[in-house]
């Protein structure tokens, strides 16, 4: 039987409830926050069937409610958005970015959706359990326009598979890009420089020095992102390439092969110390492959451990960022009437 579980998890600076929900399938376990919808735990087995928490956490509720996007729900658009806004319909929106640079990034600068309170509604229907999470956020919520109301539904079933859908509205022309900011470490702790990646993804966004996409496509081939074929993470890391000095590692928007909208491959995660492997598939056009680089040292963990660079990383189903500015790239445009509707799984298992 898959259950699904509603208990107290803390109060946050507000004085706000912040709630833990709880699936479990008698395999596998998830927990999942009303703060941000993030991921506190996803508990799976090794090949001996030991359980371990896969996804970084923190050490404690105050860790959570300061840890911004951490694990989190991102929106109203992940990434970054350049020019301090963007222009829909001839008019210039101006959005809540840093005075400096210009740039929006995840939603506006520390009050994107992943630190908001959302409403859960547990649910066990056809074997499986899990929670739809409502926001909403209103007309100029950090410059975004349109009221936007969002479902987020987390599904867990019986044969270890996590789902994540997203379907939202607008009362007003807007750009939405929502994605989810887990950052795996399938052995549970310590470095994930052992991890073998696959990308089933031929071509990647190329950034600047503002790590904003410089424009267009380029293919793989003959660079450190190319995983087509599954290999370590660690040498990828330490491959001299002018795109991992920009980055100080991976943090590139990796174009999925096929067609978007359609459920496809995007990612394969394997620890073979463990055993244990992360298979995504998406609807969305492009996965942000992000090797935890500026984690530095500061933020607790769990059992005494503090978080650096390279502990976890992050896979997050996406649109392209800066989007809105640069047309080339797949339209994240959502007009009243319209639904923006986009769907992710987490699968995990063993292998020998």
């Amino acid at each position: 039987m898959i259950t699904a579980r509603l208990t107290p998890f803390g109060r946050n600076a507000a004085g706000e409830l912040v709630e833990a929900i709880t699936l479990d399938n008698g395999r596998m376990r998830v927990v999942i926050l009303t703060r941000g919808g993030a991921l506190a735990d996803i508990s799976v087995p090794d090949r001996t069937g030991t359980l371990a928490n896969v996804v970084l956490t923190r050490a404690d509720f105050a860790g959570w409610d300061r840890g911004g996007s951490f694990n989190a729900l991102v929106g109203r658009f992940a990434g970054r958005i350049s020019g301090g806004g963007f222009v829909i319909d001839g008019r210039f929106h101006a959005l809540n970015a840093d005075p400096a640079t210009g740039i929006c990034s995840h939603g506006g600068a520390g009050a994107g959706w992943g630190t908001k309170l959302w409403t859960p509604s547990l649910f066990e229907e056809d074997g499986c359990a899990g929670v739809a999470l409502a926001l909403h956020s209103p007309d100029g919520d950090n410059g975004f326009p349109g009221a936007v109301d969002i479902i987020a539904r987390y599904t867990l079933d019986g044969q270890d598979r996590l789902q994540l859908a997203f379907e939202a509205r607008t009362t007003a022309a807007t750009h939405i890009n929502v994605c989810s900011h887990p950052y795996f470490n399938l052995a549970g702790a310590g470095s994930a420089d052992g991890h073998h990646l696959q990308l089933f993804a031929s071509h990647f966004v190329p950034i600047d020095g503002q790590m904003l996409p410089s424009g267009g496509l380029a293919p793989v081939d003959g660079t450190p992102l190319d995983f087509r074929s599954g290999r370590p993470l660690g040498p990828a890391l330490r491959q001299d390439h002018p795109q991992i000095r920009l980055a100080r590692g991976l943090d590139h928007t990796m174009m999925i092969d096929g067609a978007p909208g359609s459920l496809r491959p995007a990612a394969i995660l394997v620890d073979p110390a463990s055993g244990r492997r992360l298979s995504i598939h998406t609807t969305q056009p492009a996965i942000q492959v992000y090797s935890a680089n500026f984690l530095d040292g500061t933020a607790p963990a769990a059992a005494g451990r503090l978080l650096r660079a390279g502990d976890g990383l992050a896979l997050e189903t996406q649109h392209v960022p800066d989007s809105p500015n640069q047309p080339a790239y797949p339209s994240t445009l959502l007009r009243p009437g319209a639904l923006f509707s986009e769907t992710t799984v987490y699968a995990f298992d063993v292998i020998d």
